[in-house]
């Protein structure tokens, strides 16, 4: 049987082993018939990598013997990408996580947006950044990444904004005004090591909201005259920004 690779919290391994239950578990001994003796490889959310055996196997739990831990691989031309994606209906928005997941994303920033229909408080919103986590974790796994996206809440298009102060390039797709086009604004950028990407929900930003992301220095950008989905422009930023500066 080849080595399986699993995507797995560093705090589940400690004193040389890894222990788990739940889903993992049942994903292990049930759908793949794993038993004792053999190899994974589990990767945490830090991108290291814990080669490992298969130690032990009971009805609610599976061990791990680690035998080998490789720090997490560097990439230092390629910059990371973090999504600022304003919340938008229905499950468009797990389609952003997966796909953006499987592009290379390194984090998504979340915000309730003005036109965000959507409401999230509370224990409806913890649910729902679990099942984001989860669909990023996923997502990790099925495209073989080394490390795990960060998921991230905001309750204004303000604290989204400031969230990417940090970031070398910040790009803000907005159709108003007078928006520089992506093509001809990224022929004379240095490649930068974080890149912030700002879409608005279905029907996109209110003027105040641009208004914030701009005080972060987020430039107005287009990707021509097509209009494109909330959900198809996060990929397509993604998607140019990994073939100009990444790894596609």
């Amino acid at each position: 049987m080849s080595r399986r690779r699993f995507v797995v919290s560093s705090r589940s391994i400690r004193d040389g082993y890894g222990s788990y239950d739940g889903q993992l578990h049942h994903h292990m001994v049930r759908v793949l018939r794993m038993r004792p003796g053999d190899e994974v490889l589990l990767v945490d959310e830090q991108g290291r990598r814990h080669e490992g055996l298969i130690d032990q196997v009971t009805q609610e739990w599976t061990a791990v013997r680690i035998t080998a831990t490789l720090e997490a691989a560097q990439f230092p031309d390629a910059p990371a990408i973090t999504v600022i994606q304003g919340l938008p209906r229905g499950e468009k928005i797990e389609l952003v996580l997966q796909k953006g997941t499987e592009l290379g994303v390194s984090e998504f920033a979340i915000f309730r947006a003005d036109r965000s229909v959507p409401k999230l408080a509370g224990e409806k919103l913890q649910h729902r950044l679990e099942r984001w986590n989860k669909i990023v974790s996923e997502a990790a796994r099925q495209s073989e990444r080394f490390d795990q996206p960060d998921v991230a809440w905001h309750p204004t298009a303000a604290a989204a904004a400031a969230s990417a102060a940090n970031a070398d390039l910040k790009l803000l797709l907005w159709e108003r005004g007078t928006p520089s086009p992506l093509r001809e604004l990224l022929e004379g950028q240095p490649r930068p090591s974080r890149v912030a990407i700002a879409i608005g929900p279905e029907g996109g930003f209110e003027p105040g909201e641009a208004e914030a992301f701009s005080l972060w220095g987020f430039t107005p950008v287009t990707l021509g005259e097509r209009i494109l989905r909330t959900e198809t422009a996060a990929l397509a930023m993604t998607a140019i920004l990994q073939y100009k500066w990444g790894d596609i």
